[in-house]
């Protein structure tokens, strides 16, 4: 399949070489300074006529508030698509290319902004002040307890009841910039919101590479010291949103141990070794094919995958964690984080199914999210990589989704 102008230029021009005197390749044509003239000329007409990487921005609606929100569409020339809305700074459709060249939309999520303006479980959104759980909704900071708002059970998750995934982000910049569009968005968290210390300045950055990947940068500083554990909550199905259960999709982790839990998914503060159980997704395996295994408290504490995987290497690197294979579409995606842990979830606690884009029907097993992140409930954890961030120092994170085909 020609996909780039060198895929072009390779398949016209020809692929025969000799070695002249002078070490010089030249073909054995006779016709090649012909062949040569044409293969530019073509050539400059194709990239002419390619898809130029672009961003563009649209109102998505207004807010029961009164809040105006913006829909921003990413293209880069190579078929990835993404649309991110203000609001929760939500991924709101990923179309990538399958192996036939048929684009299909891979994430979760509504059509309108009336369904994210409703109660979801954080369809494409980020998930912040701290991402995952915290045990009983209190942390100590030195030598202060905090009191953060609880809405999971006793614990606080993904930020409290009013988290970044509910908060209308400001747009910073919207450009092409070295051949990728670019979106800039900050939300400006003030001392005290949802229980947490400090005015908190977040900048994110979503970036379309000429690599088919969705880039995602987070940047933060702080007033005062606070903790903080940001991650971004896409449900994807490589299939298609939509197309049902995801649990012929072969999944492998770069992760060799997991955070123990208790039954209301708070780590224990033991990591313990995948190997022998069904969390062991070191080499390829469906992600179907041990969800359901009796026996093993785990999975009955998540009813399916809800597990916080320590991801191998080194944390502050950029290095691959995960690879997600659809082997209908050939689709695969590949997770690259900075972060020390990648928390699998398969969407195991959707209750009523939930009326998703194009009048879909989202139910359980509908889609898997890969949330990069710290482990759950780190401020109680001392033994944990630390989510402490205080004032002169700069919160760092990137993930990396990546995708391809598999012929």
């Amino acid at each position: 399949m020609i996909k780039t102008a060198a895929d072009f230029t390779a398949l016209i021009l020809p692929n025969r070489w000799n070695f002249g005197r002078n070490g010089r390749a030249v073909t054995t044509s006779r016709f090649s300074p012909f062949v040569s003239s044409a293969a530019a000329l073509l050539t400059f007409s194709f990239v002419s006529a390619m898809p130029a990487a672009e961003i563009s921005s649209a109102p998505f609606g207004t807010l029961k508030s009164g809040a105006a929100v913006s829909i921003h569409t990413l293209k880069n020339d190579a078929g990835l698509e993404a649309r991110i809305a203000t609001l929760g700074a939500a991924v709101v459709s990923l179309k990538t290319p399958d192996r036939d060249g048929k684009s299909a939309d891979v994430v979760l999520g509504f059509d309108d902004l009336a369904g994210y303006e409703t109660a979801h479980p954080f369809f494409g959104v980020i998930a912040g002040r701290f991402a995952n759980r915290i045990a009983k909704g209190k942390f100590a900071l030195d030598g202060k307890e905090y009191s953060l708002a609880v809405n999971n059970g006793p614990n606080s998750l993904h930020g409290g009841k009013v988290g970044f995934d509910k908060k209308v982000w400001k747009v910073v910049s919207a450009e092409v910039k070295d051949g990728s569009p670019v979106l800039v968005l900050r939300y400006v968290s003030p001392d005290g919101e949802e229980g947490y210390p400090g005015t908190l300045v977040t900048t994110l950055t979503y970036t379309l590479t000429p690599g088919n990947e969705l880039r995602i940068d987070y940047h933060a500083e702080t007033d005062k010291p606070t903790v903080l554990n940001l991650t971004n909550h896409s449900y994807f199905n490589l299939a298609g949103e939509g197309s049902g259960a995801i649990t012929d999709h072969v999944l492998q982790l770069k992760a060799a141990s997991y955070t123990d839990t208790d039954a209301d998914l708070i780590p224990t503060g033991e990591i313990k070794p995948v190997k022998g159980t069904p969390l062991d997704f070191t080499k390829p395996e469906k992600i179907g094919a041990r969800i359901d295994q009796e026996g093993f408290a785990p999975l009955k504490f998540g009813a399916g995958y809800e597990h916080n995987f320590v991801v191998d290497g080194k944390p502050g690197d950029l290095r691959p964690a995960a690879r997600v294979t659809d082997p209908k579409t050939g689709r695969v995606m590949e997770c690259l984080t900075t972060e020390p842990g990648i928390q699998l979830y398969t969407a195991n606690h959707i209750g009523t199914p939930i009326k998703g884009k194009a009048g879909h029907t989202y139910d359980v097993r509908g889609g898997f999210c890969l949330e990069t992140q710290h482990y759950p409930d780190s401020p109680n954890h001392p033994e944990f990589p630390s989510t402490v961030l205080r004032p002169g120092r700069a919160y760092q994170s990137t993930t990396v989704y990546r995708f391809s085909v598999d012929k």
